[in-house]
């Protein structure tokens, strides 16, 4: 498997998984793909099917994976998968077990990880795939990141003790949780620095694309990412569609799934799955108040918005309104057109701040060929969903996971389940929890006294050169 970059010239060198797993951002600012998506038939299907059932999580972790990563012993991936996912790290050993909603509702538990959030599935195998191919080449790795909530939670957690890894996260200043904070300055660890931006997450996110471009910087201070712009860490997501699919549809049938996503990473895992030919019917995108791209579905405009336009909402995670991961799916959406997505992200964007495919062909069709469509949810929506599932199946979900239970019940269509993709545990939000349902959501004992814990967070305004001095000083300890 060789990959490309969205905005790459056709005689671009096609590198490898693991050139591309130490890398984050392609040399020319695009984001890696596969040259071309493993396909999946029925046989496929019906093997992992089978492997699911014997070999549990770990094994179809390593099926799905093998398609996308070359160059590593079958033994070796599969120790990592074990690593990841096996007995103790996640509180089920199905790692991502299901559960029947009613309406025609089914949510995927993706928050059994050690920070609560669906991103530590992706973190726990991205930890271990790096900690091994830096041991095959005898060198370290700095992990430069930015988080809008339980990225960073889950990458330092992740990453944490492992072997030649540093971690710099950069945080957007007052808008997460005090748990999401304090579940990430809480921790003292001289291999991990956590930073709060004065700004937002695009702020944050704008400030490691800076860093990223300056090649020479982050060749000399060997810089990777952990976001979702890191290829392996969006094909480790689409494992767990795999495994929600072979769980409800018992038939072989297609299902549909309903996702909340503000940076587009975890649809785009979906997306990628869809088009390895996993039975999806619609692929449901959920926003919250910043509806840059619920506005891009509808009407074929994109248009990022500022710092002072990004809306601090009770769903926190979501507030981007420059989604990273969205250019990944315009490169498929326009054929794989390379000249044009520079066009649009590298110029028209920068220059203009947006861009407009509503009269091109590609988007009339978009529904028909890729199956996506989009909602947007609002504060009293998120509220209303919480105390709705809460009343109807006894399940407390969180502002996240509310906002896709909103949006799917638009569009559920009979006899095709619809797979809600869950965002975290409802403690990370507990103060919506209570405006919803009256009363404090369950504390997991590992987190009592979270919040109250010593702080361990540099400040720092939005600015390159003072975040390049920070890595500096702190990498040449």
């Amino acid at each position: 498997m060789r990959y490309l970059s969205t905005r790459g010239l056709p005689d671009d060198p096609r590198p490898g998984f693991w050139d591309i797993l130490l890398e984050g951002l392609a040399p020319d600012g695009g984001l890696y793909l596969p040259q071309n998506y493993p396909q999946a038939d029925d046989q496929t299907l019906d093997r992992w099917r089978h492997v699911l059932a014997t070999e549990g999580y770990p094994g179809l972790a390593q099926a799905v994976l093998s398609l996308f990563i070359d160059g590593i012993d079958p033994a070796d991936l599969r120790r990592l998968c074990e690593l990841a996912y096996g007995p103790g790290v996640f509180s089920s050993p199905e790692v991502v077990p299901v559960s029947e909603l009613d309406g025609g509702l089914w949510l995927a538990h993706l928050s059994g990880g050690p920070t609560a959030a669906f991103k530590d599935i992706a973190m726990q195998l991205l930890g271990r795939l790096f900690e091994f191919e830096l041991g095959r080449r005898g060198r370290g790795l700095t992990i430069l990141g930015a988080t809008s909530g339980d990225t960073g939670s889950a990458a330092e957690y992740a990453m944490r003790g492992l072997a030649g890894i540093r971690v710099f996260m950069l945080t957007p200043a007052g808008r997460m949780t005090p748990f999401q904070q304090a579940q990430m300055f809480s921790l003292d660890d001289p291999s991990i620095v956590n930073i709060a931006v004065d700004g937002v997450f695009d702020d944050c996110q704008d400030l490691v694309k800076e860093v990223s471009a300056d090649l020479a910087f982050k060749h000399r201070y060997e810089i990777g990412a952990v976001n979702s712009i890191n290829w392996a860490r969006l094909v480790a997501q689409v494992v767990y569609y795999v495994a929600a699919w072979l769980r409800v549809s018992t038939t072989g049938g297609p299902v549909s799934f309903a996702v909340p996503t503000g940076n587009f990473g975890d649809i785009m895992a979906g997306h990628v799955a869809r088009m390895m030919g996993l039975p999806i019917d619609t692929l449901v995108l959920a926003t919250n108040e910043n509806d840059v791209l619920d506005e891009f579905f509808h009407t074929g405009v994109y248009r990022v918005r500022s710092a002072a336009e990004t809306r601090a909402t009770s769903s926190p995670s979501m507030d981007i309104s420059k989604a990273s991961n969205f250019e990944r799916f315009v490169f498929d959406l326009l054929g794989r057109d390379a000249g044009r997505v520079r066009e649009l992200f590298a110029d028209r964007l920068v220059a203009e701040g947006m861009f407009d495919l509503s009269g091109t062909p590609e988007f009339q069709t978009l529904r028909q060929r890729f199956g996506l469509v989009s909602g947007s949810s609002r504060h009293a929506d998120r509220l209303a969903a919480i105390a709705d599932v809460d009343r109807r199946d006894g399940v407390l979900i969180d502002p996240h996971t509310a906002d896709a239970v909103t949006v799917a019940r638009r569009h559920v269509q009979p006899g095709v389940p619809m797979i809600v993709l869950e965002t975290a545990l409802p403690v990370k939000f507990a103060a919506t929890i209570e405006e919803a349902v009256g009363r404090r959501p369950e504390r997991p004992a590992r987190f009592d006294g979270l919040e109250d814990r010593p702080r361990h967070v540099v400040e720092m305004p939005d600015d390159v050169a003072t975040l390049k001095a920070l890595i500096a000083e702190r990498v040449s300890r």
